[in-house]
């Protein structure tokens, strides 16, 4: 239900160190110049465009929280465009990598596909199917970029991959511009004070959806798609291009954990005044339980209403029959999303559940995640391990 499984099919070049640290100088000059220039017009000229990141980590629900705006007609969608960032500076680390995920993060924002220019060096179609996962987004399924759906149907990868991976390039901007909601999704942000130029740019309308969960069943989902990550885990730990697939020290899953920690702390925590009113926590679990109730708040927060059409879909998919197939650990199908969010549950081992719970005590403690202290405790699902939100804990959703 994550990052997407083309990331192994599509060929990368390996770059210099020199390399990286040009295009990052080349990244802070583009900054400048995109700063000092006026922003697009609003698709209806008087209503302001409404910008929402979904800030998340892999493996988190954040494909399945990407869908639920994708799928609305009102939203342009991009999954992870940053990808192409880190696919191109390889070498880099997630810090360094964060103004340029940042400036094309702005770009994409304000419908400058021109952006992706920097880090697809190899392209040579210009088509919609160079961006990374580009079927995902309905848009780019619907005119003016492709008529394989309407506008307001519901689309599926499977269906428009044929019919519009040969579509010029140039429509992804002019369909970004016809929208009156841009959403991107997100995983390569690990603090949020990285995202307050944005929230302060006055081109930008900027909510920020955090999506968490439990770092538990987010190790049980990482080792199931374990050879996809090996890029991703090599720059969040550093390693100046080596990829690392296996990671029995939970490196990774400690980073992650420490990311949410820093990014909700800084949201909730003395917040500065900007970001009132355009943070919103939100927990996977939650979802899966209540999701229609939460996927209202969550619309409303970014100014958007839930049409039948849509809740008939996302009852369908949050209704199917089981956790997933791992051939589908890439996917958002039908499935069970309550015993999706419990699967941990069986399949870890007590002494790996331990260990997590060891490198993630702050994240589980902030985020509302209670411990067990055996393995009777974890394979019992009648003990509730999703604690009750309290009155103040997301309190800056309003």
């Amino acid at each position: 239900m994550d990052v997407g499984g083309e990331a192994g099919s599509m060929w990368l070049p390996r770059v210099s160190n020199s390399a990286v640290t040009a295009l990052l100088l080349a990244q802070t000059c583009l900054l400048l110049f995109l700063v000092s220039r006026p922003g697009p017009s609003s698709p209806s000229g008087s209503e302001e465009r409404v910008h929402v990141l979904v800030l998340s980590s892999w493996r988190s629900g954040s494909s399945f929280v990407g869908q639920l705006f994708s799928q609305h007609p009102d939203v342009f969608y991009l999954m992870e465009p940053a990808w192409h960032v880190w696919s191109a500076l390889s070498h880099g680390s997630a810090s360094a990598l964060h103004m340029a995920v940042r400036d094309l993060v702005r770009s994409v924002f304000l419908c400058d596909m021109d952006v992706f220019d920097a880090y697809m060096p190899w392209r040579r179609s210009h088509n919609l199917s160079d961006l990374f996962q580009w079927a995902v987004s309905r848009a780019l399924c619907s005119p003016p970029a492709c008529s394989a759906f309407p506008r307001g149907a519901i689309s599926s990868e499977a269906v428009c991959k044929p019919l519009c991976a040969r579509r010029p390039f140039s429509l992804a901007q002019e369909a970004c511009r016809s929208y009156s909601h841009v959403v991107l999704k997100e995983v390569r942000f690990f603090n949020l004070q990285v995202l307050y130029p944005l929230l302060r740019d006055p081109a930008l309308n900027l909510r920020i959806v955090h999506l968490v969960r439990d770092p538990r069943a987010v190790l049980r989902s990482r080792e199931q798609t374990v050879k996809a990550l090996a890029r991703d885990n090599g720059i969040v730990l550093g390693t100046n291009g080596t990829w690392v697939e296996a990671d029995p020290g939970l490196r990774v899953v400690r980073e992650v954990c420490r990311s949410h920690v820093r990014i909700a702390e800084a949201a909730t925590l003395k917040p500065p005044p900007f970001l009132r009113g355009r943070y919103r926590l939100v927990r996977f679990e939650d979802l899966a339980r209540e999701p229609l109730e939460e996927i209202r708040a969550l619309y409303a927060f970014a100014g958007l209403s839930l049409t039948p059409q849509l809740e008939a879909w996302i009852h369908n998919i949050t209704h199917g029959t089981g956790p997933g197939a791992r051939r589908e650990a890439f996917q958002t199908s039908s499935r069970n999303a309550l015993n999706v969010s419990q699967a941990w549950r069986h399949a870890l081992p007590f002494s790996k559940i331990r260990r997590v719970q060891e490198l993630c005590a702050g994240a589980l403690q902030l985020l509302g995640y209670r411990p067990v202290y055996s393995d009777d405790e974890q394979r019992d699902l009648a003990l509730d391990l999703v604690l009750p939100r309290g009155p103040s804990s997301f309190s800056w959703a309003s």
